[in-house]
């Protein structure tokens, strides 16, 4: 429901799996999260995620528009010897911001893990996101390994 200022209202916004008609919206929340993406894109995204059975790719609408994207990956760990389930983008659209909705989506990934029988949730964020930082604290995550990225191209 909206608020008298016109700010959206996110509790218990409805979820559920992209398809290649809101490769808008994925662009646009993909763009908000500081990796610019277009529509055609987005599209290839959608499709690849869609068509992999251990990814996935949600959106969360609130009063009829996408404020929400999450993706998870379900993949094998060899240390562990088991599934873990790596959140690979998590982004609340600007004006959704702090009304609840990034909780209730980890609270998805994590009922979507348990389901797959994975041993543990994990993400990664950029070291100047400090406020995701605290947020991921506040929802039960705790630092891990240190991270090291070598880019091979484009990517």
């Amino acid at each position: 429901m909206a608020s008298a200022s016109g700010i959206l209202t996110t509790a218990d916004a409805d979820v559920r799996n992209a398809g290649i008609g809101d490769a808008d919206d994925v662009a646009r929340l993909l763009t908000d999260l500081g990796y610019p993406c277009e529509r055609h894109d987005a599209a290839e995204r959608i499709s690849t995620t869609t068509n992999d059975d251990r990814q996935a790719l949600l959106l969360a609408r609130c009063e009829g528009r996408v404020c929400g994207l999450l993706a998870l990956d379900f993949m094998y760990y060899l240390p562990l010897g088991t599934t873990t389930c790596r959140i690979t983008a998590l982004v609340i659209a600007p004006e959704a911001q702090r009304r609840g909705l990034g909780r209730q989506l980890l609270r998805e990934a994590e009922r979507r893990a348990r389901m797959a029988c994975a041993a543990r949730l994990e993400l990664a964020s950029a070291a100047h996101r400090v406020e995701a930082h605290a947020f991921y604290r506040a929802c039960g995550f705790r630092e891990g390994a240190l991270r090291f990225v070598k880019l091979l191209g484009d990517a």
